[in-house]
This record gives structure tokens, C-alpha cells and sequence, in this order.
């Protein structure tokens, strides 16, 4: 394998390496390969609220799904290796709605983080590859930065509190004071909205034909999208395949880790040397890669 020094003593040219070792690994596996990154974890310092929303699952990463996919013989199936802090639910449902259409067998391959809506994408696929080292998040969906679930819990919260005792409300009032018009029922919305899309792509995807897929995938959902004390709570490869999720293991098949992490490897230190603050690339060197330079304020 190449670790991560090894990869970074190789890397003078990050375009080729990459392409390199997705090429590899799609040898190994006789798959299709599209990896998603996102440079979030690289790009954190970003200021600038359009250039931070790059970093997130957004309809423009539609376009590039696209040009990956064209071409592939779909007939192989797909491995999507997803690196990403989450995104808009709309875009999420779109992307998958396209990939379902054009793939009958897909597995999420989950190097490191797949977060939010990341973590809808992967709960879509047929089963998540994961390594010890590997983590999902809570699907709870944001609104307006803040968690829905939050929110609407704060909310609860005051209403227990002013029934109680009246003398609570001129606390309560100035906290609420915050609340924009509709933004409870935005929020009831949005949990809703997530929820039922990864329940139903649940029950539709790895847990068709399984008994009580219905009840796994409500439990499932019950759990992921609760809010896990912080929307950034990393989750493992151990809860999730508790709850019901099939997981492949990673480690248990040495050369499929090793070509995933030296593939893995290359996309980090591609997103830290370079402008590129987001990848979509297939097997044949097909990529669109978002480039952002951010000044000083």
C-alpha cells in the first residue's frame, strides 16, 4: 500500500497519482469507481459564505456525477467512495434519484467521513464498505445553520417551562425573540423530509427482501436522526451495522484496503496542495474538480 508519507513522496503530479490509484483499484474490484471529495476538512478556514458552500453536496455536483458516469459500462456496477461534510437535502435527493437510474448495484465506500446528507447518500447504497477508522453522522437536518431537532426541542422546552411557571416567559420571550416567522414549521419540514427519504431508500435498497425491512429501517432512521448531542458526533462502523445497516468490513480483505486508503491518501493531499476544494473522478480519469482561492478579508 501506499501510505500516507508514501503518497505524499509520490505526489508531484497529484492529477496523475490520483487517476493512478483509482485505476488500481477499479482493476481490483472489476467496478466502477466515482469518487466524491470535498476539501471541508482542508478548506475549513474559508470566510466567504459562497466559497464555503462549495464544500457542500450542492445541484452543481449534479453536472459532475454526470460527465463521471458517462460512458462507464453500468453493467459493472459502482463503488462510490464518499468524503463529505453533507449538503443541501434537495441536491442529495436528486443525486441519488440519478445514480439509482443509472446503477442497479451501488455500494458506498466510506474511507474516512461521511456526514448529514453524505450519510443519506451512503444509507441509499446496496452496503456501506467501512473500516475501523471509518464514521458516518446523524442525518438530523440543518436549518439556517442551526439542527431542526434543536430547535424544535428549545421550543418544547419553553412550552413546558411557561406552563409550569408563567414567571419563565419574559426568559423564553427573549430567546424566542430569535425565531424567524415559520421556522418551527421549517424545521418539522426538513426532519421529515430526510427522514422518509432514508427510511424509503432503506427499504428499497439493502434491506429489500430482508424480513421486517420496514421496522429495520424505521429503527435505523429513528436512531441516525436524532440529534447525537452535536450534528458533528462521529458515528462507527460498529453502531450503525448494530442498528441494521449492512457494513462491509474493510480490513477484511487486505488488498481492497490498501488500494482504498492509498486512493484515499491521494485525494487528501490533492485537496491540501492544490486550489481544489471538491472532486468528483471516475476509473478512466473523468473528473470535474471545483478550484476556489480565497482572500483575506
Amino acid at each position: 500500500m501506499g501510505s500516507w508519507n508514501e503518497v505524499l513522496a509520490e505526489l508531484s503530479g497529484p492529477d496523475v497519482i490520483r487517476r493512478r490509484y483509482l485505476r488500481a483499484l477499479a482493476d481490483h474490484t472489476g467496478r466502477n469507481v466515482i469518487a466524491y471529495y470535498s476539501g471541508w476538512l482542508q478548506k475549513n478556514g474559508f470566510t466567504d459564505r459562497q466559497a464555503a458552500a462549495l464544500l457542500a453536496i450542492n445541484d452543481n455536483d449534479k453536472n459532475a456525477f454526470m460527465g463521471a458516469v458517462n460512458k462507464l459500462d453500468r453493467t459493472k456496477g459502482l463503488d462510490l467512495i464518499l468524503h463529505t461534510p453533507g449538503g443541501e437535502i434537495a441536491a442529495t435527493e436528486s443525486i441519488v434519484d440519478y445514480l439509482k437510474k443509472m446503477f442497479t448495484d451501488i455500494r458506498a465506500v466510506v474511507p474516512q467521513i461521511a456526514m448529514s446528507a453524505g450519510t443519506m447518500i451512503a444509507l441509499s447504497c446496496r452496503s456501506i464498505l467501512m473500516g475501523k477508522h471509518s464514521n458516518l453522522g446523524p442525518i438530523d437536518p440543518q436549518v439556517a445553520g442551526v439542527p431542526a431537532h434543536g430547535i424544535i426541542e428549545e421550543f418544547q422546552q419553553a412550552k413546558r417551562e411557561v406552563a409550569a411557571d408563567p414567571s419563565c416567559i419574559p426568559i423564553w420571550q427573549t430567546i424566542l425573540s430569535r425565531y424567524t416567522p415559520t421556522l418551527i414549521g421549517q424545521c418539522q419540514k426538513a426532519i421529515t423530509w430526510s427522514s422518509s427519504l432514508a427510511e424509503s431508500w432503506l427499504e428499497e435498497g439493502m434491506l429489500k427482501g430482508k424480513p421486517n425491512a420496514k421496522v429495520v429501517a424505521r429503527a435505523i432512521i429513528d436512531d441516525m436522526s436524532k440529534l447525537h448531542h452535536s450534528h458533528a458526533r462521529h458515528i462507527s462502523d460498529e453502531h450503525v451495522k448494530s442498528l441494521g445497516v449492512v457494513v462491509e468490513h474493510l480490513e477484511a480483505d487486505q488488498k481492497l484496503q490498501d488500494a482504498v486508503l492509498t486512493v484515499h491518501h491521494a485525494f487528501m493531499h490533492t485537496l491540501s496542495a492544490t486550489p481544489a476544494c471538491k472532486i468528483v473522478e471516475n476509473q478512466d480519469g473523468i473528473a470535474t474538480m471545483v478550484q476556489v482561492q480565497v482572500g483575506p478579508k
